[in-house]
């Protein structure tokens, strides 16, 4: 009998040879657990696609619909001081290129570069600029195209869908190049500052942010926040309708310290020369006016700049991008001998000090010259006659320690902290200077030059006028700025104080006594005869200052050179009015203007635009009941040397 098979333990099947073979049932179980495992996969991958991931494939093709636009945040505006308008924004339209709409670029660049007038090469190099940002993100091929240039597009539109245009509202500067150095410029963030500074973290290549003055200090309260708009399109990117707009928020506009009348004296002043003035008010350090020449357009800038002006502007031996207030390191001449009174004074040296000028000295082997036989001079007359002889035995019994202490204290060698960029901060030598950057002592014959604001002490228009303000003022220095310190957060106030370090709000020893005979002193200058700058003088102004007038190089080089104007040295003149607290102190730089009481007639022209101002406002100007200024002391009567002529320093 055979034997009985268990149906559960084999099953049949045909082989080759068409004969019925046997399979194990293990082999079954497996196949079927692998068909189960399969089935269980594509399963799970379809719950996957369908459930989990439903709401980015529908992101994914709304895309393929819909295409976001982004609208871009006119510009806070900015005004002066009284509310009137500096810059404003215009309206302009752009070409950007959208590369998702593309699919052959390159056969597409020859009708590009023809209908946008842009050379090939440009369009290539934009386009690998941006090669790092996401591809959804437009380029920006060309600001503020023609009319004809817009009608290409919109005619091109099914050839050249990748072609977008967006309104935008772009900067319009004064013209001229007014205030330009203090308002700055905007231009595109270019990719040195996306790389190597965290103030632009959150910008991406193309953003049009501030690249000097004001509009680079607070771009953050001027920029706005950007919006966007749905637009519906086909395949071929054509506009079908629109789902909605996340509208853009303007930048905040800002109220500027500058008052539009005293700048338009400042420029007017300055008109065809080189140089800088600078005007503030010393109670609360905001500047009036700020001027620098040559100047430039910043209207060049803030579309897109052309080789040729930039080449222009690179090429001017007078650096036209300098910020000559805040950048011009100069030896500041006699201007200094202000900053020497006080340090003989609060040294109880000056007051006791006789010189007798027949046309210098002699220090140390060597002879230093004064430009003319003063006679007899004390502290009451060195400032009005500008006796060189005096200030070079002043600085010798001082030395070079003690007057650096003084300098220091009132702002040379240090940023003063203005929200500007780019604040240099001078020189002011001692002996640590001197053995920290050249390795070598101080010899006592070097601070003898130093005494008339030469050598190797240097100094800026802002420096010189912040100095002289708290010297004016009886020992207070405020820190300059440009815009008012309610005009922005406290937070970003702050972080601007950290930004632009400086001395900003200091206070100086200076005795009552000290302090009247410096600025009396001062008075003299502009209002007695023997002034070095009498020809500046306004009937009926208490106006007082100091001029300054500095070699550009020493008598030896100058004999080899040749001459020419370029030799002739700078005129430096810093004045007030009145002549203590003052409303106002000028600075004045003219580059190569020969002799200080040259820049002395600038400031009174900026100076007389405010009193006439103020009075036309309320005649609080302290210029009627200010006692007059004692007359220098006269030579002694034994001396055969006569009261000197008007100098022209």
């Amino acid at each position: 009998m055979e034997a009985l098979h268990h149906p559960h333990t084999e099953a049949q099947t045909l082989g080759p040879t068409g004969k019925a073979e046997k399979l194990p049932v293990g082999k079954l179980h497996s196949v079927q657990y692998l068909v189960a495992l399969i089935l269980a996969i594509l399963l799970a991958g379809l719950w996957r696609l369908q459930v989990l991931n439903s709401e980015n494939f529908r992101s994914l093709a709304e895309a393929n619909r819909v295409r976001k636009v982004p609208i871009l945040a006119p510009r806070g505006k900015l005004f002066d001081r009284e509310g009137r308008l500096l810059v404003d924004n215009y309206p302009s339209v752009s070409c950007y290129l959208l590369r998702e709409q593309v699919k052959d670029l390159d056969a597409d660049l020859p009708l590009i570069s023809r209908g946008l007038h842009i050379p090939i090469e440009q369009i290539q190099a934009t386009i690998r600029r941006f090669q790092i940002a996401p591809k959804y993100q437009p380029i920006p091929l060309k600001q503020d195209i023609t009319p004809d240039e817009q009608a290409f597009i919109a005619a091109h539109r099914d050839e050249l869908p990748e072609l977008e245009t967006l309104d935008e509202q772009r900067r319009l500067y004064p013209s001229d190049g007014f205030a330009a150095h203090l308002i700055g410029y905007v231009g595109e963030v270019s990719e040195q500052m996306l790389a190597t500074d965290e103030r632009y973290a959150l910008y991406s290549p193309g953003d049009v942010v501030g690249r000097s003055g004001v509009e680079a200090t607070y771009d953050a309260v001027l920029r706005g926040i950007d919006g966007s708009r749905d637009v519906i399109v086909n395949s071929h990117g054509k506009e079908l309708g629109h789902l909605g707009q996340e509208l853009a928020i303007p930048g905040k506009d800002l109220k500027l310290t500058i008052d539009l009348d005293i700048q338009m004296a400042a420029e007017k002043a300055l008109e065809g020369k080189v140089g800088a003035i600078v005007a503030m008010d010393p109670h609360t350090g905001e500047i009036l006016a700020m001027a620098s020449r040559p100047t430039f357009d910043p209207n060049q800038f803030s579309v897109r700049l052309t080789k040729n002006y930039w080449n222009e502007i690179l090429n001017n031996p007078d650096h036209p991008l300098l910020n000559k207030t805040i950048q011009a390191q100069l030896a500041p001449g006699s201007t200094f001998k202000i900053i020497m009174s006080l340090a003989g004074l609060q040294e109880n040296i000056a007051q006791t000090l006789h010189v007798g000028c027949s046309g210098g000295a002699e220090f140390y082997g060597h002879f230093y010259a004064c430009d003319r036989h003063h006679g007899a001079v004390d502290i009451n007359n060195a400032i009005p006659y500008s006796c060189d002889t005096f200030y070079y035995t002043l600085a010798n019994r001082l030395g070079i320690d003690t007057i650096a202490k003084y300098a220091t204290s009132v702002g040379i060698s240090q940023k003063t902290g203005i929200d500007l960029p780019d604040e240099v901060a001078g020189t002011m030598p001692s002996t640590a200077w001197k053995l920290k950057t050249q390795h070598e002592k101080w010899y006592a014959g070097e601070v003898i030059s130093v005494g008339i604001g030469q050598g190797a002490v240097t100094a800026t228009p802002i420096q010189l006028a912040r100095a002289l303000s708290g010297i004016a003022s009886g020992g207070v220095l405020r820190r300059p700025h440009v815009v008012f310190a309610d005009e922005v957060p406290p937070e970003l106030l702050q972080t601007i104080h950290e930004n632009f370090p400086g001395t900003g709000e200091a206070t100086i020893p200076i005795t009552t006594e000290n302090w009247q005979l410096i600025t009396d002193a001062m008075s003299n200058v502009t209002n007695s005869p023997i002034g070095t700058a009498y020809v500046a003088h306004l009937d009926g102004v208490d106006f007082a200052g100091k001029t300054g007038t500095a070699q550009v190089m020493s008598h030896d080089a100058l004999s080899r050179s040749g001459g020419g104007h370029k030799t002739d040295p700078n005129a430096w003149f810093v004045g007030m009015a009145p002549r203590r607290n003052p409303d106002i102190v000028v600075a004045v730089l003219w580059e190569h203007g020969n002799w200080g009481n040259n820049s002395a007639k600038l400031a009174a022209q900026v100076i007389n635009t405010f009193v006439t101002k103020q009075r036309k406002h309320d005649n609080n100007l302290r210029i009627a009941d200010t006692p007059q200024p004692p007359t220098p002391q006269p030579a002694p009567a034994t001396s055969t040397i006569k009261a000197p002529a008007p100098t022209a320093e």
